[in-house]
């Protein structure tokens, strides 16, 4: 017998019932972003690899060590996209979408990275993306940072926290790159292997070792903040102001840098503690540089990512607490006329939105097999339809979480009753 063919490493296939889940994120996002004015733009999978080299870095772990790159039949060299923000620009820039415009984008879709699988983290990820150009203040900031607020919020998910920091402009990082390399070069002999490699090239991005060996160095290390210019400072305040009048907690993390070079001002990483290792489910910052650097106007931008695997476990995570469950009903109905006013009844319910689940019992059966279904089911509430309800002009109506009689409302009230109840 031959060998089965299997799926390379870290690239998971999609199975029907993951789908429905990512599918329902998926719409919910989608009405979120029509909502703020975004328009959605897909890129091609493959780039020529000078793109990530300029934009990302070539000092970045994803250059040197993640990226999928190979030789086409012309000796181009192409990669598998790491990330979305690359291309986006590129494209951007090849069909005139910032000439002047102030074009808000998303996209969704798979990245690839050689990275070690684990739970949260494969080969072939999928992300979303938004992404906002031309916009110069802390405004669009807040907006993007209140849209992704926005998406928790109806996905019902827990356990999310906002920590923000400022990189500042190239001026000022250059300076503070300066000290923190002077900083670290003072400390070199704990330094580990990883940390060496960085001092040189690209040393803030120590401040993001996991090495608890290095913790307390890190943590006295030279603070961003401190050098900011006023420009940047200003802008940091302005957008600390917004979180806050709308409600907003956040976290000033000051060692939060993010992995790519090309980022400017403001970052931010929306992080839970449910997922494990894999904290961070959304992350992104302005990259008011990008543009110019690939060749295009010097207009600001701004955008982020949110992972769909970490963002989907958390749903699933999320859901299993009570007061995050979508409300569920089941009608139950005997008789002809019955599952005639029960058809009427459960359109009216889904008209209510909020989520409501409606099932309806189709496959008859006496009283006491479709209360087994509606159990079955995981139904907070039964609706129940027979000939004495009919004759009366009323619904019974039955709650399957708890011990509480059932009760008798009139037909025209039915749905006031199942407002209160939810």
């Amino acid at each position: 017998m031959s060998e089965k063919v299997k799926s390379i490493r870290g690239m998971q296939v999609l199975l029907p019932e993951v789908l429905e889940k990512w599918q329902a994120v998926e719409g919910i996002v989608k009405g979120v972003f029509n909502a703020y004015a975004f328009k959605e733009i897909r890129t091609p999978i493959v780039e020529r690899s000078e793109l990530f080299h300029r934009t990302i870095g070539e000092n970045t772990d994803v250059v040197a060590k993640e990226m999928y790159s190979f030789k086409d039949r012309k000796d181009q060299s192409l990669s598998l996209r790491p990330e979305a923000t690359a291309g986006i620009v590129r494209a951007g820039i090849e069909h005139s979408l910032f000439y002047n415009q102030t074009p808000k984008l998303w996209s969704m879709g798979p990245m690839y990275r050689y990275e070690r699988p684990q739970k949260g983290r494969y080969r072939q990820f999928h992300q979303i993306n938004m992404e906002a150009f031309g916009f110069q203040g802390p405004e669009i900031d807040a907006e993007i940072i209140l849209m992704t607020a926005r998406i928790w919020k109806l996905l019902k998910v827990d356990h999310l926290q906002l920590e923000i920091n400022s990189l500042g402009m190239p001026v000022s990082r250059k300076k503070y790159r300066t000290e923190l390399q002077n900083y670290f070069s003072d400390h070199r002999a704990i330094l580990d292997e990883d940390s060496l490699h960085r001092l040189e090239k690209n040393p803030m991005r120590i401040l993001d070792s996991k090495n608890p060996d290095l913790q307390s160095i890190i943590e006295a290390a030279p603070k961003m903040l401190d050098f900011l210019d006023n420009e940047s400072s200003e802008h940091f305040e302005i957008l600390k102001d917004a979180l806050t009048s709308n409600g907003i907690p956040f976290i000033l993390n000051d060692k939060l840098v993010r992995g790519l070079d090309y980022y400017t001002k403001t970052v931010f990483e929306w992080t839970t503690d449910q997922l494990g290792s894999q904290a961070t489910v959304c992350g992104g910052g302005r990259y008011d540089g990008l543009v110019k650097e690939l060749g295009g106007q010097d207009i600001p931008a701004i955008g982020c990512a949110i992972g769909v695997e970490r963002l989907t476990e958390l749903v699933a995570v999320s859901n299993e607490n009570p007061q995050n469950k979508q409300p569920k009903i089941y009608i139950v109905a005997v008789g002809k006329e019955a599952q005639n006013q029960a058809l009427v009844l459960s359109e009216k319910i889904r008209d209510l939105g909020n989520g409501i689940s409606v099932v309806m019992n189709m496959d008859g059966g006496s009283f006491k097999q479709q209360f087994k279904r509606a159990d079955k089911s995981g139904s907070d509430l039964a609706l129940i339809i027979g000939e004495e309800e009919i004759e009366s002009g009323t619904v019974s109506i039955k709650s399957m979480k708890s011990d509480a009689e059932q009760k008798s409302v009139d037909e025209a009230k039915v749905l006031e009753e199942i407002k209160q109840y939810l």
